[in-house]
């Protein structure tokens, strides 16, 4: 699913998902660099992002896959 992923004012990282309306901050990385491994989110979902070269400028929109849910 088409995913963005951005930083806010903080720098908190949040990933938002336009098909369901929902935006999430991210709460984990199983990669330092975040890019080619998995997220948590806030509500528990856990995402597998695409390998990206480290240093990808946000906000960025890529093609993510929801493990372990119903997408």
């Amino acid at each position: 699913m088409k995913v963005m992923i951005r930083k806010d004012g903080k720098g908190q990282l949040s990933l938002y998902v336009p098909k369901k309306d929902l935006e999430e901050p991210i709460v984990s990385m199983e990669n330092p660099g975040m890019w080619g491994g998995m997220v948590k989110l806030g509500n528990g979902w856990d995402m597998a992002l695409p390998a990206m070269p480290e240093g990808t400028k946000l906000p960025i929109t890529v093609e993510a896959k929801r493990v372990g849910g119903d997408d």
